[in-house]
C-alpha cells in the first residue's frame, strides 16, 4: 500500500527578504555580543529572537507582543530555513519578547552596541558620511506621570497636549535617512539641549570630523552653534523667532528695499528631471564670539537671507486666514445668542477680545475700542403686569486694522536667515539652500517610526523599560527600510531600468525610487508548497524558484532586484 501525499503551503510573502537584510546587517551577533543573557535563557538566543520580531513588525505592521507567537506557528518552516536552525513559537512567547525590550532598555549596553551596528552598515554598505541631520519628535500615550518618569507633559508635536509623552531626538545620515543615533527623553524637555548630546553619540560611531549638521531652528541657538565651530564640525540651520526678533528682520531686508544687494536666483533640480526656480537671496558674514568648555571662540559666521516662493506664499496665506478668523470671533463678542452670557462691564470683554487677539496671533495688526450700547426692549404685558419698556446695557468691541503694520509683515513673509559656518568654496548659497530644503528626509524617517510600517504610534505598551526597549528595537527595522531603500534604488542608478507592477490598481507606473514599503508589499501572497512523501519533505531548493512559480501573476520584478536586495529563503 502506498503512502500517501501529504502538502503543506506556508505563507512566505517578504519573511526571506527581511530575515537575508537583517543577516547581511549582522544584527543578531551584534545583539548577542553586547547583550548578554542570564545563564537560564535557553532556546533561540537574543537575537534571533529580535530578528524574527523584527520580521513580524515589518511583514505584519504590528509591534503587540501578543501576535508574534502564533505568527511563528503559521510561517515555522519558512523562519527556519531563514534562520538555518530550529524554532519553536515558544521561543517567541509574550514574557520572551518582553525580557528583549528589558535588555534593550540597558543604556550602558546601548551605548556601545549602537555604534557597533552604524560602523557595520558603513563598512558593508560603503557609506561616506559627509552630512547628518538631526530632528526630535514627541509619541503620545494613555500612560500614568510620575514625578521624575519618562511620560510628562509638554509640547507635543502630535497635538495631542492632553497626553502624557516622551520625546525622541533622531540623527540621520544622508542622503539615505540612516538613523545613527537614537536619544530617548522625557516629554517636558526642550528641544535646545538634546542637539550636543546626539551630536556627540554621531562622533562615537563616525570618529570623525568636518561633518556638515543640518537642523531647524531649535539647532541654532548660540552654545550649539559655538560647540560645533569649537570641535572641528560645520552646521547649517535657519534662525527662529527666540535668535530673530521682527525688528532684526527688517534690518536683513533693507538693502533687498534699497536695492543695494543683488538676489541670486536658486533653483531646484526634482527627481523627475525638470528644474524650476524656489527661491532667491543674498550672503553676508558676521562675527561671532561665545564661550565653550572654559575658553572664549570667535569664527566668521555667513548669514544667508532667503525669500523661498513656496514658504512665502503658505505663510501669507495662513496669516490672511489667521486674521480672518480673528475678525470673525471679535464679531460674534458682539451678538446675542442664546445660552451666551453678556459681558457685565468692559473689563470682562477686553479680556475675552485680547484673547481672541493672542489665540490667531494677530495682536499687532488689530486696534479695539470699546464702547457701551443701550438696547430697549419691549416687555409685553402678561396677566396684571402692564407692557413696559426695559432698558439694557451691552458692552460692544470694535477693530480697525492697522493696514501699515499688515503691509510690513507681508513683506517678511517668506524671508528666512539660515546661518552655516561652511566654507563657501564647498557650500554655495544655493547648495546650502537645496541641503535644507532636503529635511523631509528625517521628517520621512520619523513618518515611517510612527506611522506604517513600524507603527509606534498607538502605543500598547505602559512600562518605561519595554517601551525605550521597543523603541530601540524599531529603530533597527527603520534602519532597514533605509539600507534596502538606498540599495535597491543603487541598483536600479546602475541599471537604469524602472520597476513596475510595484503601485496597486496601476500596474503600467514605472519608477526608479522605489521605497522599502512598495517592495516589500510586492512580495505579498507568496505561498511555499511542500510535498511529504514517504517521510520526507520535499520543497524548491532555490529561493528565487519559489517566488516566480508560487507568484506567476504577481508584479515581474527584474532578476537583478532579487539579487541587490539578497532576498533567498
Amino acid at each position: 500500500m502506498e503512502t500517501p501525499l501529504t502538502v503543506i503551503t506556508e505563507r512566505v510573502d517578504d519573511i526571506p527578504l527581511l530575515l537575508a537584510q537583517l543577516q547581511r546587517m549582522d544584527v543578531q551577533p551584534l545583539l548577542d555580543a553586547y547583550f548578554p543573557t542570564h545563564g537560564n535563557w535557553h532556546g533561540l538566543s537574543l537575537g534571533h529572537v529580535a530578528v524574527v520580531w523584527l520580521s513580524h513588525i515589518l511583514s505584519q505592521a504590528d509591534h503587540r507582543l501578543n501576535a508574534v507567537q502564533t505568527w511563528v506557528e503559521r510561517h515555522q518552516e519558512t523562519l527556519e530555513q531563514g534562520l538555518q536552525q530550529p524554532v519553536r513559537a515558544l521561543d517567541l512567547s509574550d514574557d520572551r519578547l518582553e525580557s528583549v525590550l528589558r535588555y534593550l532598555n540597558d543604556d550602558a549596553q546601548w551605548a556601545l552596541f549602537e555604534p557597533a551596528l552604524n560602523q557595520r552598515q558603513i563598512q558593508v554598505y560603503d557609506l561616506h558620511p559627509e552630512r547628518l541631520r538631526l530632528d526630535s519628535t514627541s509619541v503620545s500615550g494613555d500612560w500614568e506621570v510620575t514625578e521624575d518618569g519618562l511620560f510628562q507633559y509638554g509640547h507635543s508635536k502630535d497635538h495631542r497636549p492632553d497626553l502624557p509623552q516622551l520625546k525622541l531626538m533622531l540623527a540621520t545620515l544622508d542622503p539615505l535617512g540612516l538613523p545613527i543615533a537614537t536619544e530617548i527623553v522625557s516629554g517636558q524637555r526642550a528641544d535646545d539641549p538634546l542637539y550636543i548630546p546626539a551630536i556627540q553619540q554621531v562622533r562615537q560611531t563616525l570618529s570623525q570630523t568636518g561633518l556638515l549638521y543640518v537642523g531647524d531652528s531649535k539647532m541654532a541657538s548660540l552654545s550649539t552653534r559655538c560647540f560645533l565651530q569649537a570641535t572641528g564640525d560645520y552646521y547649517l540651520c535657519p534662525l527662529g523667532g527666540t535668535q530673530i526678533k521682527t525688528e532684526a528682520m527688517q534690518a536683513y531686508l533693507e538693502p533687498v528695499e534699497q536695492g543695494t544687494v543683488e538676489l541670486q536666483a536658486i533653483h531646484y533640480d526634482y527627481a523627475d528631471g525638470h528644474s524650476a526656480l524656489i527661491a532667491k537671496g543674498y550672503e553676508q558674514h558676521q562675527p561671532r564670539t561665545e564661550a565653550w568648555n572654559g575658553q572664549t571662540w570667535t569664527w566668521t559666521e555667513r548669514q544667508l537671507v532667503v525669500y523661498s516662493l513656496a514658504y512665502a506664499q503658505s505663510a501669507q496665506q495662513a496669516f490672511q486666514t489667521r486674521l480672518e478668523h480673528a475678525q470673525t470671533a471679535l464679531a460674534a463678542l458682539n451678538q446675542s445668542r442664546r445660552g451666551q452670557k453678556a459681558f457685565p462691564d468692559e473689563h470682562a470683554l477686553a479680556q475675552a477680545a485680547e484673547a481672541i487677539l493672542t489665540r490667531y496671533r494677530v495682536n499687532p495688526y488689530l486696534q479695539l475700542t470699546y464702547w457701551e450700547q443701550v438696547e430697549h426692549h419691549v416687555v409685553r404685558r402678561y396677566r396684571d403686569r402692564p407692557t413696559r419698556v426695559v432698558e439694557h446695557c451691552r458692552f460692544q468691541v470694535n477693530y480697525t486694522l492697522d493696514t501699515e503694520a499688515i503691509d510690513q509683515q507681508i513683506r517678511t513673509l517668506g524671508w528666512r536667515v539660515y546661518v552655516t559656518n561652511h566654507p563657501e568654496a564647498t557650500l554655495s548659497l544655493a547648495q546650502a539652500v537645496t541641503v535644507y530644503r532636503q529635511e523631509y528626509v528625517v521628517e520621512h524617517s520619523f513618518a515611517r517610526l510612527k506611522g506604517h510600517p513600524l507603527s509606534l504610534s498607538p502605543m500598547y505598551l505602559q512600562r518605561e523599560d519595554h517601551i525605550q526597549g521597543l523603541i530601540r528595537l524599531l529603530s533597527i527595522a527603520l534602519r532597514l527600510l533605509t539600507l534596502m531603500e538606498f540599495q535597491v534604488r543603487q541598483a536600479l542608478t546602475d541599471h537604469p531600468e524602472p520597476l513596475s507592477g510595484l503601485y496597486p490598481g496601476n500596474p503600467k507606473r514605472a519608477t526608479t525610487r522605489p521605497t522599502a514599503e512598495l517592495l516589500l508589499a510586492s512580495f505579498r501572497d507568496i505561498t511555499l508548497v511542500m510535498v511529504n512523501a514517504r517521510g520526507q519533505t520535499y520543497a524548491p531548493s532555490d529561493g528565487a524558484d519559489v517566488f516566480t512559480a508560487a507568484y506567476p501573476k504577481g508584479p515581474q520584478l527584474p532578476a537583478k532586484y532579487l539579487h541587490s536586495v539578497g532576498a533567498r529563503i
